[in-house]
């Protein structure tokens, strides 16, 4: 209805709204009725308008009558995190609409390098959809902290130690790697060789420490207990001090040490401390290179079966695992072992003085229970080219390693003087390949050895720290150690 009363019927129908959406008819001046009867009047364009859009409420049109004409709208955008703050108008977003800076060019620019958040994947639902703290995530993708020096897992007082637990990780990747070996046969430089150090290097920097020229003179040993290092590859080292060691006897006897009540002589003190770890390594390892600078010590081979007889039984997950005579394969773990010539000489290297010793070795471990055959082999480092894979019956885990280049240059010199210049300038004949070569070679194949389950349940790092304290502490108590150190008194 309108003021005069008539009714006008199609002005608010659908052929209204059809005028009004194709833009047939603009609007009139301000105040115009355009329900009244002057409705057919030509109106006035009306004037252009800046529309301002709003991520928070996109349905604002400010119309400004007396603002100059724009090409092109302005969209102002507000940020997601200050729409959801409590007592925020959604107004507020729509203030300005002149061409003065935005809020996020006052605010500055934004930081060059992103800032990556990772999910904490190891909680509970309640995390599930918060993010971590950026400091903590970036931490997580570094690398493993480098360690540069070896440090102790067994004093000197045969006590554990548990400054290595900050350097393990949650992962089961891994591989365990021990030394035996008597005094002066260069276990710690060969296990710093194979862990973090070249032979280029002085010998002074290596993670394991080896004896220095007065230690040597005097007749001394350089390690004691056992020194515990691990790579950035997850490969656990262990150096032990020297086994049997005359040296420590010595210490003992001179310094009136006093012995536990459970042994009454120096020597079997010495002999059993030599016991408990071979025992101790012969659990906790995947691999135990044994380390000899001349072949072949007959008391040093009994030593190792005594240390298996008395290793501590391998826990296990059922207890009904019972069998007439094959019941230690399955229960007992045993480590690979591997017989290291360290200083081998020329006549070493030849094929059938390595037939010879081969034999022997195979011989003296007949009765063992160690996996010291089938899993390293010379033959498949192009040291003899030439010499068939079945050359050997029974291949036993033998490696030589010849002596150092600084050691013995003065035997390598020049071919020879003569008539024949180009002999001269020839090296002498060395029948091996370099120590350089041999101990990389030695360091491929350690790497390849299998990596057998230690236990009944797969270890992690800190998992294995654990197991080895509780297979450290029975070796210490064991009734077995503790009765043959009585035949032994």
């Amino acid at each position: 209805m309108s003021e005069s009363g008539h009714s006008q019927p199609g002005m608010y129908g659908q052929g209204r709204r059809r005028r009004r959406r194709r833009g047939e008819r603009e609007a009139g001046p301000p105040g115009q009725n355009l329900s009244g009867p002057s409705r057919d009047r030509e109106y006035q364009p009306r004037e252009r308008r800046v529309l301002i859009f709003s991520k928070a409420k996109s349905s604002q049109i400010a119309p400004i009558s007396g603002a100059p004409v724009l090409e092109k709208p302005i969209m102002l955008m507000k940020a997601r995190d200050d729409a959801g703050k409590p007592g925020t108008p959604l107004e507020s977003t729509a203030q300005s609409a002149g061409p003065g800076p935005s809020k996020m060019e006052r605010e500055g620019q934004r930081p060059t390098q992103p800032v990556y958040q990772i999910q904490n994947r190891g909680m509970g639902a309640s995390a599930s959809g918060s993010a971590v703290d950026p400091m903590v995530g970036q931490s997580k993708l570094l690398h493993p902290e480098k360690m540069k020096h070896s440090i102790k897992l067994v004093d000197d007082q045969m006590n554990w130690c548990d400054s290595a637990m900050e350097y393990l990780r949650d992962q089961t990747d891994m591989l365990v790697v021990g030394a035996l070996g008597l005094q002066g046969t260069g276990k710690s430089t060969i296990m710093s060789l194979l862990s973090a150090n070249t032979p280029e290097e002085d010998q002074r920097s290596y993670v394991f420490r080896a004896q220095t020229q007065e230690i040597k003179e005097r007749g001394g040993n350089q390690s004691s207990g056992i020194d515990f290092f691990i790579t950035q590859e997850r490969i656990i080292f262990l150096d032990t001090q020297p086994m049997l060691s005359p040296s420590l006897l010595d210490h003992v006897i001179n310094n009136d040490r006093k012995l536990p009540p459970e042994y009454n002589l120096p020597h079997t003190y010495v002999e059993m401390q030599s016991l408990q770890i071979a025992a101790f390594l012969f659990t906790v390892c995947h691999v135990v290179i044994v380390v000899q600078d001349w072949f072949t010590d007959v008391n040093f081979y009994r030593f190792l079966q005594t240390a298996e007889m008395l290793k501590p039984s391998t826990p296990s997950a059922s207890h009904d695992s019972t069998s007439s005579s094959g019941g230690d394969d399955g229960a007992e773990y045993y480590p690979h072992i591997v017989f290291l010539q360290n200083k081998a000489g020329r006549e070493d290297f030849c094929p059938r003085n390595l037939k010879n010793m081969h034999m022997v070795v195979d011989k003296l471990m007949a009765h063992s229970h160690l996996r010291y055959k089938g899993t390293l082999s010379m033959l498949e480092c192009n040291i003899f080219p030439g010499l068939e894979q079945e050359y050997l019956d029974t291949e036993v885990n033998m490696f030589f390693l010849p002596v150092q280049e600084n050691d013995g240059d003065d035997n390598l010199n020049k071919a020879g003087s003569g008539t024949y210049p180009l002999f001269s300038l020839l090296p002498g004949y060395r029948g091996h390949p370099t120590f350089s070569t041999m101990i990389s070679k030695l360091r491929s194949q350690m790497l390849a050895m299998p990596r057998c389950q230690l236990s009944h349940t797969i270890l992690t790092e800190k998992n294995w720290f654990h197991y080895a304290a509780r297979i450290w502490d029975g070796v210490k108590k064991s009734s077995a150690l503790s009765e043959y150190s009585r035949l032994l008194s």
